[in-house]
């Protein structure tokens, strides 16, 4: 479960930032965005990076349903389940800001240098900007990443089976405190590790060319 949630949220937290991401500099012109999608990604974006990703758990399990039971008078329950998916709303916001200062980074003198070329802004985008972006950004999606599986075990609030909820569980049949949370820590270090493998492995991948220059 505990793989599941960090991978659901991985994914689609991508999606999500990169469109933040964008709806945030949509008032550069390279981006042809409308700009009315800026001051929403602007107020998305603060306000997760600005509260914690426990209160915004507990909002999207309790509080939301709670208001629409109010306002509808009918029984309304959110599948923790479900509300894991907040993992991937706070994650694209943290995700948005890396991609943003990714792109940001990369000098304009590329993108001019391009134009003169006679690449279309959307080619210049494509070809020379979002390859020299990616590498900036691997490593702080990274750490993004491990943040978020160990973030997961907040789920176990709402009764969420991941890895930690379990471990409590076991420890409240068994006693054997020591023994039981040692191993989830164990558990989530190899998890982690693994990630950090990954990631590692796809940054040496793209400084290939560095290496070779």
């Amino acid at each position: 479960m505990t793989v599941e949630v960090t991978t659901f949220a991985i994914f689609f937290g991508l999606i999500l930032g990169t469109i933040e991401a964008f709806g945030k500099l949509s008032k550069r012109s390279v981006f042809r965005i409308p700009s009315i999608f800026r001051i929403p990604s602007i107020m998305y974006i603060d306000f997760i990076r600005g509260t914690p990703l426990f209160v915004q758990i507990l909002l999207f399990y309790y509080s939301i349903p709670g208001l629409i039971i109010g306002i509808t008078g009918d029984p309304f329950r959110v599948d923790p389940i479900l509300a894991g998916a907040v993992c991937s709303i706070n994650s694209g916001a943290y995700n948005a800001e890396i991609i943003r200062a990714g792109i940001k980074s990369v000098d304009r003198g590329q993108m001019e240098a391009a134009r003169s070329l006679g690449m279309t802004e959307g080619q210049a985008m494509k070809e020379v900007v979002m390859p020299q972006a990616v590498r900036l950004i691997i490593p702080p999606l990274g750490n993004e990443f491990i943040a978020l599986l160990k973030d997961s075990s907040l789920l176990a609030i709402i009764s969420v089976h991941e890895l930690a909820k379990n471990g409590m569980l076991y420890v409240s049949k068994t006693f054997a405190a020591f023994p039981t949370y040692i191993s989830v820590a164990f558990v989530y270090l190899a998890l982690t590790m693994g990630i950090s493998h990954i990631l590692g492995y796809i940054e040496r991948r793209l400084g290939v060319s560095d290496r070779s220059e």
